[in-house]
């Protein structure tokens, strides 16, 4: 399968359904997006949604978002998902290979991302690509909205 990395600036319904399909098999858990949060993550001014399309279909994603504070610019790669019909064809890494030349275009001097223990195979495509592991805990809390 030949794979093409784009990035989206907006969509149809037809590759929001597409995407949407994707991300139980990141999160199964997690709320499917609407199409209107497609949208806006699609025309995010610090954000970039990156689609791997195999053909005319997505068989993955990544969001790349960037963001500045007192000790520079950071960037942080989200929500990497390769369909599973399509890994093992190159999809991941080219998703993140491109997000990370993006956020050197950008100004970032470094990208972060976590991933999951039990996603062994995305954890190995990331040490393959250079990630280390960092010596620190991220905290999580939920908001009131």
């Amino acid at each position: 399968m030949s794979i093409c990395i784009r990035p989206v600036t907006s969509l149809d319904d037809t590759l929001a359904a597409q995407l949407a399909r994707l991300v139980p098999q990141l999160a199964p858990a997690a709320a499917v997006p609407t199409a209107e949060a497609l949208r806006r993550v699609a025309a995010g001014p610090s954000t970039v949604l990156f689609v791997a399309f195999g053909g005319e279909r997505a068989v993955g994603m990544l969001t790349l978002a960037w963001y500045d504070t007192p000790t520079g610019r950071k960037a942080w790669i989200e929500d990497v998902v390769v369909d599973a019909s399509a890994r093992g064809c190159g999809a991941g890494e080219a998703l993140v290979r491109e997000a990370v030349a993006h956020a050197a275009r950008c100004g970032a001097g470094r990208v972060t991302l976590t991933s999951s223990p039990r996603r062994e195979a995305a954890r190995a495509l990331y040490r393959k690509m250079g990630f280390e592991a960092v010596e620190t805990t991220v905290f999580a809390r939920k908001t009131e909205s």
